[in-house]
């Protein structure tokens, strides 16, 4: 039976990078938006003597991701399942942030979970904007209502989303809110899955030289003066560390959170908040 590798937001940057990664025996489904880019996205990969193939897929709706999930298990033993898909704030509103960041991490750990078998991991890609997000605006029992009330929770975050006066303000409180939701949603996963022997663990890249990272350069630049180096990361180091998340023998990484943003929020809690 086939080992298979499912990475959603696959057609480009990190996620493409993170197939890139993965052992070559592994049969590696992509799943995008846009299926002209991923199918450019498999045919590189077939060009290194991968077995892949591009699925489209809407994160933000529950029918479509069941879909992926089956087609992912009708091609073999769904083993590796990397939830790189995502919107930024320069590219949608709050709603659709929400909707896509946040239940759609919901659905994929939901969906594949029922199919997936002991010893496979599922690795969710959050963002260091998870970190600055004010304490006052995380509420633990708004998050739980995603998986009892989509509605509820997708209002009452909204809601907080409000506060700022900027567009582009409040979309990125959707987005930060969002992506702290992740992470905690996660861990959530990991101790919900571990009896069935599933490991989930998140990942929290910082600003990366992506087409998505480019489009938040010019507001959220200002990270890159608190990281370690003061630079952006690269597509393949962020493929890198999720291929490594979402390798089997890591099999102890589970309910925590893998911050690799080149140490900016460290950078601008601490060692770099004086001097800057």
């Amino acid at each position: 039976m086939k080992n298979v590798c499912v990475i959603t937001g696959g057609g480009s940057g990190m996620g493409l990078a993170a197939a890139k990664c993965m052992p070559k025996e592994k049969c590696i489904v992509l799943s995008g938006r846009t299926v002209k880019k991923l199918e450019n996205a498999v045919s590189e990969l077939e060009a290194l003597g991968y077995e892949a193939y591009a699925h489209a897929c809407d994160t933000s709706d529950r029918g479509s991701v069941r879909a992926l999930a089956d087609y992912a298990a009708s091609l073999g033993e769904v083993r590796n399942v990397i939830n790189a898909a995502g919107m930024s704030p320069a590219m949608a509103d709050p709603e659709q942030l929400l909707r896509v960041n946040a239940l759609g991490t919901v659905y994929v750990n939901q969906e594949f979970s029922a199919c997936m078998h002991p010893g496979s991991v599922i690795v969710d890609v959050s963002s260091n904007s998870a970190y600055v997000l004010p304490k006052f605006l995380v509420s633990k029992k708004i998050y739980r209502l995603a998986e009892t009330d989509e509605a509820q929770f997708i209002r009452k975050l909204l809601k907080r989303s409000s506060l700022p006066k900027g567009e582009y303000q409040r979309a990125g409180f959707a987005y930060a809110m969002s992506k702290n939701f992740v992470v905690w949603y996660a861990a959530k996963c990991a101790f919900d899955y571990g009896k069935k022997g599933i490991r989930v663990v998140s990942l929290s890249p910082g600003l990366i030289a992506t087409d998505m990272g480019n489009l938040e350069a010019k507001e959220g630049g200002e990270l890159i003066r608190y990281a370690a180096e003061e630079r952006m990361g690269t597509p393949e180091e962020l493929g890198f560390a999720l291929a490594m998340a979402a390798d089997e023998r890591n099999g102890y990484l589970a309910g925590v959170d893998i911050l690799c943003d080149g140490g900016s929020t460290n950078g601008r809690k601490e060692f770099k908040s004086e001097k800057l």
